[in-house]
């Protein structure tokens, strides 16, 4: 099995980390149409299927996801700078904590290493900084 790591990252910054989706768009891109509005959702679902490979490793069936969770991509779109701004930093950080995290699963299962609490460890990782950042853009509807 291939150990390589998936990289969700379409944009780096000079010290590597992985920049902002909105890097690189002009400055109305964020207005909910075009390709910011794309990249977001690409994102968003592309961490959502590399989480429930996680948690099928652990054993975990995830439930399906809640309306403010399949909307979390539109929400960002259409909240005020500061927000937006830290809701897509955290996307980027979320793709920090699975890429390593998966290849490191994919790792111990080539060595023959038991798997399930490490990857229940992840998936809960991820869905406590999911429910967080749906939380935060969340605020924007009150």
């Amino acid at each position: 099995m291939d150990a390589t790591p998936i990289d969700l990252c379409n944009a780096r910054l000079s010290d590597g980390t992985c920049a902002p989706s909105g890097a690189g768009f002009p400055s109305g891109s964020g207005s909910g149409t075009g390709a910011h509005a794309d990249v977001i959702g690409m994102k968003w679902a592309a961490l959502h299927d590399a989480a429930a490979v996680a948690a099928r490793i652990a054993g975990i069936v995830p439930d399906p996801m809640s309306p403010q969770v399949r909307a979390f991509p539109a929400l960002v779109r259409s909240s005020q700078d500061p927000r937006r701004v830290l809701a897509e930093r955290g996307i980027s950080d979320l793709i920090a904590v699975l890429e390593p995290g998966l290849a490191g699963l994919l790792s111990a299962h080539s060595r023959g290493v038991p798997l399930q609490a490490a990857a229940g460890a992840l998936w809960s990782e991820f869905t406590a900084a999911r429910d967080a950042l749906v939380s935060l853009i969340g605020r924007d509807l009150r």
